[in-house]
């Protein structure tokens, strides 16, 4: 009986954990390095249907780093992969912001 409560409180905390750390209601800030910061609204993701995975462990690690370069714009890397031009808008100016 104690390995059964002990298994429904970790299978509890992981659950409470994975819903913590998501991401997908809040914003997260990147430098921009130069151009203006870099706004990512998970809120605005989810109201499109995308859940974390669509993005997370298919195009990006799990981690909040945005480690991009400029020929990274030109090719589909990254949030690129969605934000081509066709499938999603790319311009400049939705992303980076004067802050």
């Amino acid at each position: 009986m104690r390995n059964v409560l002990v298994g429904v409180i970790a299978l509890t905390l992981c659950t409470l954990g994975s819903v913590v750390f998501a991401t997908s209601d809040k914003a997260l800030l990147y430098g921009g390095a130069g151009q203006g910061r870099v706004i990512f609204d998970g809120r605005l993701h989810a109201s499109r249907g995308l859940v974390c995975k669509d993005c997370h462990s298919a195009i990006f690690d799990t981690k909040k780093k945005a480690l991009m370069t400029m020929d990274d714009h030109f090719k589909a890397v990254a949030c690129f992969t969605c934000h081509d031009g066709t499938k999603v808008f790319n311009d400049c100016e939705k992303c980076h912001r004067k802050l």
